[in-house]
C-alpha cells in the first residue's frame, strides 16, 4: 500500500496528548477523524514522538498506509498537497498539516526516526503575558548559568535515565543517547533561557524531569555532581520534580 508522510504542528494546550484515549480530545483522535472523512475510513498512524499533555510541535512527523480499492484514497496517494488541504478544512485550528508527501513503501514515522529534538524555554525576565503560554517564568536570584552549562554538557551521550521517568511505567530499557544538549539565550530582549535537546528516544517524562532537576543545579539547590551522578541510574526521587508541560515544544 502507498505510504504517506505528514509533517504537523499543533499547540497542546487543548489536548490531553497525543495517542488517542477514549473521552479525552488528543491530536492522534481530531487527525484520525479527518483523515476518516477525506479517506473514507480511519487508518491507523504512525508518529516520530508521542508528546504528553500540554505539549506543542513544530514539525511532528506522522506516517500512514493508504488503504486501496476506494477511490478517494487513491487520490489521496496521488496527490499528497490536495490531501494537505482537506485536512486543514477539517482540523481544529490548533492542528495544522503544514506538509504532506510520499513516502517510501514501509515508512515508519515512529520506526524510522533518527532523533527527536525538543526546545524548553524558560522566561529569565519580567512577566510577558503573551508568552505565559509557552514558557516557565524563574523568579527569584538569578539562575547559575555556568552550572547549567555544565549539566548540559554532562547530559550529552549513553546514559541511564531511570531517575528521570516515573517509576511506574511501561518502559523495560532505560538507556537512552543523548545527540545534542545545549542552553541559549533567546527572546527578543534576551531574556529566555531555551534548553534544546536531541536524542535517539525519550522516556516518559525524561526531557521535563531533566529539566526541572537542572533549574534545582541552577538555583543552588543541588550541585552539578548529584545531577551527574544521577545519569548513572537511580531511584526517581533522587531527581527533580517534573517540570511543566506548557513551554515544551
Amino acid at each position: 500500500m502507498p505510504t504517506l508522510r505528514l509533517d504537523i504542528e499543533y499547540d497542546g494546550a487543548g489536548f490531553a496528548g497525543w495517542a488517542e484515549q477514549p473521552g479525552q480530545r488528543t491530536i492522534e483522535g481530531v487527525l484520525r477523524d479527518a483523515l476518516e472523512v477525506v479517506l473514507g475510513r480511519r487508518p491507523e498512524v504512525r508518529v516520530a514522538g508521542r508528546t504528553d499533555a500540554g505539549v506543542h510541535a513544530t514539525a511532528q512527523v506522522v506516517s500512514l498506509e493508504v488503504p486501496a480499492g476506494t477511490d478517494p484514497p487513491q487520490r489521496a496517494a496521488a496527490d499528497p498537497d490536495r490531501l494537505r488541504r482537506s485536512l486543514n478544512g477539517l482540523l481544529p485550528d490548533d492542528v495544522a498539516v503544514r506538509a504532506t508527501a510520499q513516502a517510501p513503501e514501509g515508512f515508519d514515522a515512529r520506526a524510522d526516526a533518527l532523533s527527536r529534538a525538543y526546545d524548553y524555554r524558560i522566561l529569565i525576565g519580567p512577566p510577558s503575558p503573551l508568552r505565559r503560554d509557552r514558557t516557565l517564568r524563574h523568579t527569584g536570584p538569578p539562575l547559575d548559568r555556568a552550572a547549567l552549562d555544565a549539566c548540559a554538557a554532562a547530559t550529552v551521550g549513553q546514559h541511564d535515565f531511570t531517575a528521570f521517568t516515573p517509576t511506574v511505567t511501561q518502559h523495560v530499557f532505560f538507556d537512552r543517547t543523548v545527540l545534542a544538549c545545549a542552553w541559549r539565550d533567546g527572546g527578543e530582549a534576551g531574556d529566555e533561557l531555551i534548553l534544546r535537546i536531541e536524542a535517539d528516544a525519550f522516556l516518559r517524562h525524561m526531557l521535563r524531569v531533566l529539566v526541572g532537576t537542572m533549574l534545582e543545579v541552577g538555583r543552588g539547590v543541588r550541585d552539578v555532581a548529584s545531577y551527574v551522578a544521577l545519569l548513572e541510574g537511580g531511584p526517581r526521587s533522587a531527581a527533580g520534580p517534573t517540570a511543566p508541560p506548557h513551554p515544551l515544544t
